[in-house]
């Protein structure tokens, strides 16, 4: 893994150990994912579209392309193929709620 992602296969996969991913559904099918990052601040990831909320993902995904993303897209996708995400399901309004909160510390 590491010769493939490079530098943040060793954190993804601590991340993974630590149980950091939860898959986030709504009745209506809407899923995202949320991952707490190592420093203790919670990250939405979109796999759908390969996103991440991170600061490095911005630099050096998105601004600088130096990688194909971050630790915490890496540690989602390690959590979907080894079935160990944690499952939360809410209501369409908190849902909403979770992704203009995003929104507002992005703003």
């Amino acid at each position: 893994l590491k010769f493939i992602f490079g530098p943040c296969a060793v954190p993804a996969l601590d991340l993974v150990d630590q149980r950091s991913v939860t898959r986030v559904t709504s009745p209506g099918g809407r899923t995202l994912y949320q991952v707490l990052g190592s420093s203790g601040k919670l990250y939405t990831c979109y796999s759908s579209c390969h996103f991440c909320t991170c600061p490095a993902f911005g630099f050096s995904v998105l601004q600088k392309s130096e990688s194909l993303l971050c630790k915490h897209i890496l540690a989602v996708y390690l959590s979907q193929a080894m079935g160990a995400c944690q499952e939360l399901t809410v209501s369409e309004e908190q849902l909403t709620s979770i992704l203009l909160a995003e929104e507002e510390e992005e703003g």
